[in-house]
C-alpha cells in the first residue's frame, strides 16, 4: 500500500511539473514577486490580483525549474486562491514546516484540506537539497504579497 501511495504522490508532482496550472503571465496584477534557487538555477516570477475583499482572486507564475519546484507553485497558486494574505502567509508557514519535516503537526482545523492537498510534496523532507525546489514558489509568494520588491530566495 506504501508503493501505491508513493506512486500516486509521484504522478501528481509529475503532472503538475508537465503541465503547471496558472502558469502564465498576470498583466493586471496587483503585487509581485521573483524567486530564484541559486543552487539548482530554479528561477520564478509570480503575479498575484487582489479582489476587492482583498482575497487572493488570481494568482500566476512563470519561470523555469524542476519537476518539484514547478509542480509546487502550480499546487501553491491552486491552494491559496480565494485566501487572505495572511490566510495565504499561515498556508505558507505550514508548508515549509512539511516539507522540512515531512510532517505538519499543526496543520489541523481550517487548514486540514489544504494541507492534505500539499502533502504530496511531503517527500521532499527526505531530500534536504530538494527542499528549497519546494519552498521557493512559497518564499515568492511571500515576497509578492509583502509587495517588498525584493527577490526571494530558497536560501
Amino acid at each position: 500500500m506504501f508503493d501505491d501511495l508513493r506512486d500516486l504522490y509521484q504522478e501528481v508532482i509529475l503532472d503538475h511539473g508537465r503541465k503547471p496550472r496558472n502558469f502564465r503571465r498576470l498583466d493586471d496584477a496587483d503585487r509581485e514577486g521573483r524567486g530564484d534557487n541559486p543552487m539548482c538555477g530554479d528561477r520564478m516570477e509570480l503575479w498575484v490580483k487582489l479582489a476587492p475583499d482583498g482575497r487572493l482572486d488570481d494568482i500566476a507564475f512563470q519561470g523555469k525549474g524542476c519537476a518539484i519546484s514547478m509542480a509546487s507553485a502550480s499546487l501553491m497558486t491552486e491552494t491559496v486562491r480565494g485566501k487572505t494574505p495572511e490566510e495565504a502567509k499561515e498556508l505558507s508557514d505550514k508548508f515549509r514546516a512539511l516539507a522540512t519535516t515531512g510532517t505538519c503537526p499543526e496543520c489541523g482545523g481550517a487548514l486540514a484540506d489544504d494541507m492534505e492537498r500539499l502533502q504530496v510534496l511531503g517527500g521532499v523532507s527526505e531530500f534536504p537539497s530538494r527542499v528549497k525546489c519546494a519552498t521557493l514558489a512559497w518564499h515568492t509568494l511571500n515576497a509578492a504579497l509583502d509587495n517588498s520588491g525584493k527577490e526571494a530566495s530558497s536560501e
